[in-house]
Protein backbone atom coordinates (compact mmCIF):
# COMPACT_ATOMS: atom_id res chain seq x y z
CA UNK A 1 0.00 0.00 0.00
CA UNK A 2 1.35 3.43 -1.00
CA UNK A 3 0.39 6.37 1.22
CA UNK A 4 1.45 9.90 0.19
CA UNK A 5 1.61 12.24 3.19
CA UNK A 6 1.56 15.93 2.27
CA UNK A 7 3.53 18.17 4.66
CA UNK A 8 4.28 15.36 7.12
CA UNK A 9 6.42 17.65 9.29
CA UNK A 10 3.61 20.00 10.42
CA UNK A 11 2.42 19.87 13.12
CA UNK A 12 5.68 18.28 14.19
CA UNK A 13 3.94 15.49 16.14
CA UNK A 14 2.36 14.22 12.90
CA UNK A 15 5.48 12.19 12.23
CA UNK A 16 3.73 9.71 14.53
CA UNK A 17 1.12 9.01 11.84
CA UNK A 18 3.91 8.16 9.41
CA UNK A 19 5.71 6.02 11.98
CA UNK A 20 2.63 3.90 12.79
CA UNK A 21 1.75 3.50 9.11
CA UNK A 22 5.25 2.22 8.38
CA UNK A 23 5.01 -0.24 11.29
CA UNK A 24 1.83 -1.57 9.67
CA UNK A 25 3.73 -2.27 6.46
CA UNK A 26 2.53 0.83 4.58
CA UNK A 27 4.89 2.52 2.11
CA UNK A 28 4.90 6.14 3.35
CA UNK A 29 5.97 8.78 0.80
CA UNK A 30 6.36 12.39 1.92
CA UNK A 31 5.94 15.62 -0.03
CA UNK A 32 6.84 18.93 1.58
CA UNK A 33 8.63 22.24 1.18
CA UNK A 34 10.90 21.83 4.22
CA UNK A 35 14.51 20.70 3.61
CA UNK A 36 15.01 16.99 4.22
CA UNK A 37 17.88 17.66 6.63
CA UNK A 38 15.50 19.71 8.78
CA UNK A 39 13.05 16.84 9.30
CA UNK A 40 12.93 15.09 12.66
CA UNK A 41 14.78 11.80 12.85
CA UNK A 42 11.56 9.93 13.63
CA UNK A 43 9.97 11.26 10.45
CA UNK A 44 13.02 10.47 8.34
CA UNK A 45 12.95 6.91 9.62
CA UNK A 46 9.27 6.51 8.79
CA UNK A 47 9.42 7.77 5.19
CA UNK A 48 10.41 5.52 2.32
CA UNK A 49 11.20 8.62 0.29
CA UNK A 50 10.76 12.38 0.58
CA UNK A 51 10.15 14.72 -2.35
CA UNK A 52 10.92 18.39 -1.65
CA UNK A 53 9.02 21.05 -3.61
CA UNK A 54 9.80 24.76 -3.61
CA UNK A 55 6.29 25.54 -2.35
CA UNK A 56 3.30 23.41 -1.43
CA UNK A 57 1.20 26.29 -2.78
CA UNK A 58 2.44 25.42 -6.28
CA UNK A 59 0.01 22.74 -7.47
CA UNK A 60 2.05 21.88 -10.56
CA UNK A 61 5.08 21.03 -8.42
CA UNK A 62 3.04 18.91 -6.01
CA UNK A 63 1.31 17.20 -8.95
CA UNK A 64 4.72 16.30 -10.45
CA UNK A 65 5.83 14.91 -7.08
CA UNK A 66 2.79 12.62 -6.92
CA UNK A 67 3.34 11.60 -10.55
CA UNK A 68 6.95 10.72 -9.74
CA UNK A 69 5.92 8.54 -6.80
CA UNK A 70 3.19 6.91 -8.90
CA UNK A 71 5.68 6.07 -11.64
CA UNK A 72 8.28 4.75 -9.19
CA UNK A 73 6.09 2.86 -6.68
CA UNK A 74 2.91 2.07 -8.58
CA UNK A 75 -0.71 2.89 -7.78
CA UNK A 76 -1.20 5.42 -4.99
CA UNK A 77 -3.74 4.23 -2.41
CA UNK A 78 -3.99 7.26 -0.10
CA UNK A 79 -3.17 10.98 -0.36
CA UNK A 80 -3.52 12.94 2.90
CA UNK A 81 -2.18 15.97 4.70
CA UNK A 82 -4.57 15.70 7.68
CA UNK A 83 -4.27 19.50 7.71
CA UNK A 84 -7.18 21.88 7.13
CA UNK A 85 -5.15 24.25 5.00
CA UNK A 86 -4.38 21.60 2.35
CA UNK A 87 -7.73 19.78 2.23
CA UNK A 88 -8.74 21.28 -1.11
CA UNK A 89 -5.41 20.39 -2.69
CA UNK A 90 -5.62 16.86 -1.24
CA UNK A 91 -9.03 16.42 -2.89
CA UNK A 92 -7.79 17.67 -6.26
CA UNK A 93 -4.80 15.33 -6.17
CA UNK A 94 -7.06 12.37 -5.35
CA UNK A 95 -9.29 13.27 -8.26
CA UNK A 96 -6.41 13.71 -10.70
CA UNK A 97 -4.78 10.40 -9.69
CA UNK A 98 -8.00 8.42 -9.17
CA UNK A 99 -7.38 7.83 -5.46
CA UNK A 100 -10.76 6.84 -4.02
CA UNK A 101 -9.96 6.63 -0.29
CA UNK A 102 -10.90 10.23 0.41
CA UNK A 103 -13.05 13.18 -0.59
CA UNK A 104 -12.83 14.14 -4.26
CA UNK A 105 -12.76 17.66 -5.66
CA UNK A 106 -16.48 17.61 -6.50
CA UNK A 107 -17.34 17.22 -2.79
CA UNK A 108 -14.68 19.34 -1.13
CA UNK A 109 -16.89 22.44 -1.01
CA UNK A 110 -19.06 20.76 1.64
CA UNK A 111 -16.17 20.72 4.10
CA UNK A 112 -14.50 23.98 3.01
CA UNK A 113 -17.45 26.35 2.73
CA UNK A 114 -19.18 27.09 6.00
CA UNK A 115 -22.41 27.84 4.15
CA UNK A 116 -22.47 24.25 2.82
CA UNK A 117 -21.36 22.54 6.05
CA UNK A 118 -24.82 23.30 7.39
CA UNK A 119 -26.36 20.93 4.85
CA UNK A 120 -24.31 17.99 6.13
CA UNK A 121 -25.67 18.52 9.64
CA UNK A 122 -29.20 19.09 8.33
CA UNK A 123 -29.05 15.88 6.28
CA UNK A 124 -28.08 14.04 9.47
CA UNK A 125 -31.02 15.58 11.35
CA UNK A 126 -28.82 17.80 13.55
CA UNK A 127 -30.06 21.37 14.13
CA UNK A 128 -27.69 24.24 13.31
CA UNK A 129 -27.64 28.00 13.81
CA UNK A 130 -29.38 30.00 11.10
CA UNK A 131 -26.96 31.47 8.60
CA UNK A 132 -27.03 33.67 5.52
CA UNK A 133 -24.64 34.90 2.83
CA UNK A 134 -25.18 38.59 3.49
CA UNK A 135 -23.40 40.45 0.70
CA UNK A 136 -24.97 43.83 1.50
CA UNK A 137 -25.71 45.88 4.59
CA UNK A 138 -29.40 45.81 3.76
CA UNK A 139 -29.43 42.01 3.51
CA UNK A 140 -27.63 41.80 6.84
CA UNK A 141 -30.18 44.01 8.58
CA UNK A 142 -33.01 41.90 7.16
CA UNK A 143 -31.36 38.69 8.40
CA UNK A 144 -30.75 40.20 11.86
CA UNK A 145 -34.42 41.16 12.04
CA UNK A 146 -35.46 37.63 11.03
CA UNK A 147 -33.47 35.99 13.83
CA UNK A 148 -34.64 38.43 16.50
CA UNK A 149 -31.76 40.89 16.68
CA UNK A 150 -28.13 41.12 17.72
CA UNK A 151 -25.59 39.71 18.43
CA UNK A 152 -24.50 37.92 15.26
CA UNK A 153 -21.29 36.27 14.10
CA UNK A 154 -19.62 37.11 10.77
CA UNK A 155 -16.88 34.91 9.32
CA UNK A 156 -15.32 34.04 5.96
CA UNK A 157 -17.25 31.38 4.09
CA UNK A 158 -13.93 29.67 3.45
CA UNK A 159 -11.42 30.04 6.25
CA UNK A 160 -9.10 28.25 8.64
CA UNK A 161 -9.93 28.23 12.33
CA UNK A 162 -11.37 31.49 13.70
CA UNK A 163 -9.35 33.84 11.50
CA UNK A 164 -11.22 37.08 10.67
CA UNK A 165 -14.28 36.02 12.67
CA UNK A 166 -16.17 38.73 14.55
CA UNK A 167 -19.10 39.17 16.90
CA UNK A 168 -21.30 42.17 16.04
CA UNK A 169 -23.46 43.58 18.85
CA UNK A 170 -25.11 46.65 17.29
CA UNK A 171 -25.64 48.77 14.17
CA UNK A 172 -22.43 50.71 14.79
CA UNK A 173 -20.31 47.55 14.67
CA UNK A 174 -22.27 46.31 11.66
CA UNK A 175 -21.61 49.54 9.76
CA UNK A 176 -17.92 49.41 10.66
CA UNK A 177 -17.73 45.83 9.35
CA UNK A 178 -19.34 46.73 6.03
CA UNK A 179 -17.28 49.91 5.67
CA UNK A 180 -14.17 47.70 5.77
CA UNK A 181 -15.59 44.53 4.22
CA UNK A 182 -12.77 42.21 3.05
CA UNK A 183 -12.78 41.09 -0.56
CA UNK A 184 -13.83 37.51 0.27
CA UNK A 185 -17.30 35.92 0.68
CA UNK A 186 -18.63 36.21 4.24
CA UNK A 187 -21.52 34.54 6.06
CA UNK A 188 -23.54 35.84 8.99
CA UNK A 189 -24.84 33.52 11.68
CA UNK A 190 -27.09 33.84 14.70
CA UNK A 191 -25.19 33.93 17.98
CA UNK A 192 -25.74 30.88 20.17
CA UNK A 193 -25.29 30.90 23.93
CA UNK A 194 -23.63 27.59 24.72
CA UNK A 195 -20.46 25.64 25.39
CA UNK A 196 -18.29 24.84 22.39
CA UNK A 197 -17.85 21.08 22.14
CA UNK A 198 -16.06 19.03 19.51
CA UNK A 199 -16.49 15.35 18.69
CA UNK A 200 -13.48 13.49 17.32
CA UNK A 201 -13.60 10.02 15.85
CA UNK A 202 -11.68 7.59 13.69
CA UNK A 203 -14.12 5.62 11.56
CA UNK A 204 -13.68 2.63 9.28
CA UNK A 205 -15.17 2.06 5.83
CA UNK A 206 -18.39 0.80 7.43
CA UNK A 207 -18.76 4.16 9.26
CA UNK A 208 -18.12 2.43 12.57
CA UNK A 209 -16.19 4.46 15.17
CA UNK A 210 -12.90 2.80 16.11
CA UNK A 211 -12.16 5.62 18.53
CA UNK A 212 -14.21 8.50 19.96
CA UNK A 213 -13.37 11.59 21.98
CA UNK A 214 -15.04 14.78 23.15
CA UNK A 215 -13.21 18.07 23.67
CA UNK A 216 -14.53 21.05 25.63
CA UNK A 217 -13.51 24.60 24.63
CA UNK A 218 -14.63 26.93 27.47
CA UNK A 219 -13.73 30.07 25.47
CA UNK A 220 -14.27 30.24 21.69
CA UNK A 221 -11.10 30.67 19.60
CA UNK A 222 -12.65 33.82 18.08
CA UNK A 223 -12.57 35.52 21.48
CA UNK A 224 -9.09 34.15 22.25
CA UNK A 225 -7.70 35.89 19.16
CA UNK A 226 -9.78 39.08 19.08
CA UNK A 227 -9.67 39.84 22.81
CA UNK A 228 -6.12 38.57 23.52
CA UNK A 229 -7.38 35.95 25.98
CA UNK A 230 -5.61 32.81 27.14
CA UNK A 231 -6.47 29.49 25.52
CA UNK A 232 -7.73 26.68 27.71
CA UNK A 233 -9.38 23.46 26.63
CA UNK A 234 -9.53 19.83 27.66
CA UNK A 235 -10.25 16.39 26.29
CA UNK A 236 -12.80 14.33 28.18
CA UNK A 237 -12.58 10.71 29.31
CA UNK A 238 -16.09 9.88 28.09
CA UNK A 239 -18.31 10.76 25.10
CA UNK A 240 -22.05 11.50 25.45
CA UNK A 241 -24.24 9.16 23.42
CA UNK A 242 -25.89 12.22 21.84
CA UNK A 243 -22.80 13.05 19.82
CA UNK A 244 -22.50 9.64 18.19
CA UNK A 245 -23.73 8.58 14.79
CA UNK A 246 -21.76 10.93 12.52
CA UNK A 247 -19.82 9.08 9.85
CA UNK A 248 -16.45 9.53 8.00
CA UNK A 249 -12.74 8.83 8.76
CA UNK A 250 -10.70 10.93 11.19
CA UNK A 251 -13.16 13.71 11.93
CA UNK A 252 -13.32 16.80 14.12
CA UNK A 253 -16.93 18.03 14.32
CA UNK A 254 -17.88 21.16 16.25
CA UNK A 255 -21.10 21.64 18.22
CA UNK A 256 -22.67 24.03 20.67
CA UNK A 257 -24.11 22.50 23.83
CA UNK A 258 -26.95 24.88 24.60
CA UNK A 259 -26.79 26.51 28.03
CA UNK A 260 -30.27 27.93 27.51
CA UNK A 261 -33.16 26.87 25.30
CA UNK A 262 -33.36 28.52 21.88
CA UNK A 263 -36.34 28.37 19.56
CA UNK A 264 -35.65 26.29 16.48
CA UNK A 265 -32.49 24.73 17.94
CA UNK A 266 -33.36 22.85 21.08
CA UNK A 267 -33.58 22.70 24.84
CA UNK A 268 -30.86 23.44 27.37
CA UNK A 269 -28.23 20.67 27.23
CA UNK A 270 -28.98 19.69 23.63
CA UNK A 271 -26.51 20.03 20.76
CA UNK A 272 -26.47 22.23 17.66
CA UNK A 273 -24.02 21.68 14.80
CA UNK A 274 -21.39 24.33 14.06
CA UNK A 275 -18.67 23.18 11.63
CA UNK A 276 -17.52 19.99 9.90
CA UNK A 277 -13.81 19.19 9.75
CA UNK A 278 -12.72 15.99 8.01
CA UNK A 279 -9.32 15.91 9.67
CA UNK A 280 -7.82 15.45 13.13
CA UNK A 281 -8.08 18.43 15.49
CA UNK A 282 -5.13 20.80 15.26
CA UNK A 283 -2.08 21.31 17.40
CA UNK A 284 -1.35 18.74 20.09
CA UNK A 285 -4.96 17.61 20.54
CA UNK A 286 -4.26 14.10 19.15
CA UNK A 287 -1.59 13.70 21.84
CA UNK A 288 -4.03 14.99 24.45
CA UNK A 289 -6.52 12.35 23.34
CA UNK A 290 -3.82 9.73 23.87
CA UNK A 291 -3.25 10.93 27.42
CA UNK A 292 -6.98 11.17 28.19
CA UNK A 293 -7.80 7.68 26.93
CA UNK A 294 -4.46 5.95 27.64
CA UNK A 295 -4.23 4.95 24.00
CA UNK A 296 -2.47 5.77 20.70
CA UNK A 297 -4.70 7.48 18.13
CA UNK A 298 -1.82 7.45 15.64
CA UNK A 299 -1.83 3.65 15.79
CA UNK A 300 -5.61 3.44 15.63
CA UNK A 301 -5.57 5.62 12.50
CA UNK A 302 -2.83 3.50 10.95
CA UNK A 303 -4.80 0.31 11.73
CA UNK A 304 -7.86 1.84 10.06
CA UNK A 305 -5.82 2.63 6.94
CA UNK A 306 -4.05 -0.73 6.73
CA UNK A 307 -6.64 -3.15 8.15
CA UNK A 308 -9.95 -1.23 8.36
CA UNK A 309 -10.24 -2.18 12.03
CA UNK A 310 -8.88 -1.36 15.48
CA UNK A 311 -6.21 -3.59 16.97
CA UNK A 312 -5.45 -1.69 20.19
CA UNK A 313 -7.59 -2.74 23.16
CA UNK A 314 -9.57 -0.02 24.94
CA UNK A 315 -8.29 1.12 28.32
CA UNK A 316 -10.31 1.83 31.46
CA UNK A 317 -7.56 4.18 32.67
CA UNK A 318 -9.01 7.55 31.66
CA UNK A 319 -8.29 11.20 32.48
CA UNK A 320 -9.08 14.78 31.61
CA UNK A 321 -6.16 16.15 29.60
CA UNK A 322 -5.97 19.94 29.93
CA UNK A 323 -4.16 22.56 27.84
CA UNK A 324 -3.46 26.03 29.24
CA UNK A 325 -1.50 28.55 27.18
CA UNK A 326 0.11 31.81 28.29
CA UNK A 327 0.58 34.91 26.14
CA UNK A 328 3.08 37.74 26.25
CA UNK A 329 1.88 40.99 27.80
CA UNK A 330 -0.04 39.39 30.68
CA UNK A 331 0.99 39.78 34.34
CA UNK A 332 0.38 36.33 35.80
CA UNK A 333 0.13 35.58 39.51
CA UNK A 334 2.18 32.38 39.42
CA UNK A 335 5.61 31.93 37.86
CA UNK A 336 6.67 29.15 35.55
CA UNK A 337 8.66 27.65 38.42
CA UNK A 338 5.60 27.63 40.69
CA UNK A 339 3.50 25.92 38.03
CA UNK A 340 6.11 23.23 37.53
CA UNK A 341 6.54 22.73 41.27
CA UNK A 342 2.79 22.25 41.82
CA UNK A 343 1.87 20.32 38.67
CA UNK A 344 5.14 18.72 37.57
CA UNK A 345 4.04 15.15 38.37
CA UNK A 346 0.86 15.62 36.28
CA UNK A 347 2.61 17.48 33.42
CA UNK A 348 2.65 15.56 30.14
CA UNK A 349 3.75 18.38 27.78
CA UNK A 350 5.36 21.75 28.38
CA UNK A 351 7.10 23.93 25.79
CA UNK A 352 7.22 27.21 23.89
CA UNK A 353 4.94 27.14 20.86
CA UNK A 354 6.00 28.17 17.34
CA UNK A 355 5.40 31.92 16.75
CA UNK A 356 2.68 31.21 14.18
CA UNK A 357 0.57 29.71 17.00
CA UNK A 358 1.03 32.48 19.57
CA UNK A 359 -2.20 34.46 18.77
CA UNK A 360 -4.38 31.38 19.25
CA UNK A 361 -2.51 29.00 21.53
CA UNK A 362 -0.21 31.28 23.50
CA UNK A 363 3.56 31.46 23.60
CA UNK A 364 4.05 28.95 26.40
CA UNK A 365 1.87 25.90 26.96
CA UNK A 366 1.26 23.62 29.93
CA UNK A 367 -0.61 20.34 29.50
CA UNK A 368 -1.54 18.02 32.36
CA UNK A 369 -3.73 14.97 32.88
CA UNK A 370 -6.09 15.03 35.84
CA UNK A 371 -8.86 12.88 37.24
CA UNK A 372 -11.67 15.35 38.05
CA UNK A 373 -13.27 18.49 36.62
CA UNK A 374 -12.59 20.22 39.94
CA UNK A 375 -8.87 19.63 39.40
CA UNK A 376 -9.22 20.90 35.82
CA UNK A 377 -10.71 24.21 37.00
CA UNK A 378 -8.07 24.60 39.71
CA UNK A 379 -5.23 24.02 37.21
CA UNK A 380 -6.60 26.52 34.69
CA UNK A 381 -6.98 29.15 37.41
CA UNK A 382 -3.47 28.55 38.73
CA UNK A 383 -1.94 29.03 35.26
CA UNK A 384 -4.16 31.89 34.04
CA UNK A 385 -4.87 34.04 37.12
CA UNK A 386 -3.50 37.55 36.66
CA UNK A 387 -2.48 40.23 39.15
Amino acid sequence: MNFIFISPNFPHTYWNFCDRLKKNGVNVLGIGDAPYDGLEDGLKGALTEYYKVDSLENYDQVFRAVAFFSFKYGKIDWIESLNEYWLEQDAQLRTDFNVTTGIQSDRISFIKEKSLMKKLYQDAGIPTARQSKVTTREAALKFIDQIGGYPVIVKPDIGVGANDTWKLNNDEQLNKFYDNLPDVPYVMEEFIVGDLISYEAILNSKFEPLFENMTTWPTPIMEIVNDDLNLKYYTNPDVPEKLRGVDRRFVHLEFFRLTKARKGLGKKGEYAGLEVNMRPPGGYTPDMMNFAHSTDVYQIYADMVAFDERHLPKSDDKYYCVYAGRKDGHDYVHTHEEIMAKYGPAMVMQEEMPPVNWPQMGRVMYTVKLKTLKEVDEFISFVHDEK
